[in-house]
């Protein structure tokens, strides 16, 4: 199975499992542009268990439509852990039950010695939880990286929704 059927798969189960407990999904994207949210909606049925994305791709964007904090972006950067959290947070203020964030440097340019082209993080949250985040470098070329972003968000949902009580 190659990386698009495994995206596709992991939607669809998540799908399945917010069906079934009657929840939704929003999404806060920066360096995946939507992809989440486009990956989500070409499934059938979709309309039950997402409800929608925002593309947070400039720092203006995270401020004014996910409440990141200035003062984070300056101390942290876009591409940090607290940022995500922020995003995470952000995004359930506007609507859903679970939110995904991700930022990240897909390339070609903009990475650092600190933060490489490739790094990525991605969080995860159900309301009134303490947010999941992590860190990836993933190798490839900007479609690669992000693809593999997707994938790593995807899976993380998935994950948060089997391990709840």
């Amino acid at each position: 199975m190659n990386l698009t059927q495994k995206i596709a798969q992991t939607a669809e189960q998540i799908g399945q499992k917010l069906s079934e407990t009657e929840e939704m999904l929003i999404t806060a994207e920066s360096c995946t542009g939507g992809l989440i949210g486009a990956t989500c909606t070409e499934i059938a049925g979709s309309s039950q268990w997402f409800y929608g994305g925002i593309i947070s791709y400039d720092n203006e964007a995270k401020k004014r439509l996910l409440q990141v904090k200035e003062k984070t972006l300056i101390s942290e950067g876009a591409v940090s852990t607290a940022t995500v959290e922020q995003m995470c947070q952000g995004a359930l203020q506007h609507g859903g039950d679970i939110s995904i964030a991700v930022s990240g440097i897909a390339g070609p340019a903009g990475g650092s010695i600190e933060k490489p082209v490739g790094t990525v993080v991605i969080g995860c949250m159900h309301k009134n939880v303490e947010p999941k985040v992590a860190t990836f470098h993933f190798d490839g070329d900007r479609l690669q990286i992000r693809q593999q972003a997707v994938f790593k968000a995807l899976e993380m949902v998935l994950t948060l929704l089997e391990n709840r009580k």
